[in-house]
């Protein structure tokens, strides 16, 4: 069960890991619009967002929680700065959040990391 959904509009970052479609965008926590809640979701029908836990603890050898979002930061991180994929500067999502994990430390700009999982609008 999600713990919540959230829709927007904003720059998507759309990116393969393994078998997966992955997506991943920012969010504010406040009126500073500093980015700071970072959101990576898979990109299908069926899924929840722990497939990204389950990679960063199989691929990432990563076994503490703190360690996996870290991973799962990177990775978004990664494909936003070389484009590896996609590239979508107003995309229209709904995400199903599954998890919320409050980072330790800033890290890639962000204190938290939502995980889940998204739609995307079609292209008008």
């Amino acid at each position: 069960m999600p713990l919540h959904e959230l829709t927007s509009t904003s720059r998507v970052t759309v990116f393969p890991l393994e078998n997966l479609t992955v997506a991943y965008t920012t969010r504010s926590g406040d009126t500073r619009h500093l980015g700071d809640i970072a959101l990576v979701a898979v990109v299908r029908e069926q899924g929840d967002g722990e497939e990204l836990w389950r990679l960063a603890r199989v691929l990432g050898g990563r076994v503490q929680e703190e360690d996996q979002a870290r991973w799962i930061l990177t990775q978004a991180s990664r494909a936003r700065v070389v484009m590896a994929h996609g590239d979508l500067p107003h995309a229209q999502w709904t995400a199903h959040v599954g998890r919320r994990f409050a980072l330790g430390s800033l890290f890639a700009n962000h204190d938290v990391l939502l995980t889940g999982r998204m739609t995307l609008a079609p292209k008008p």
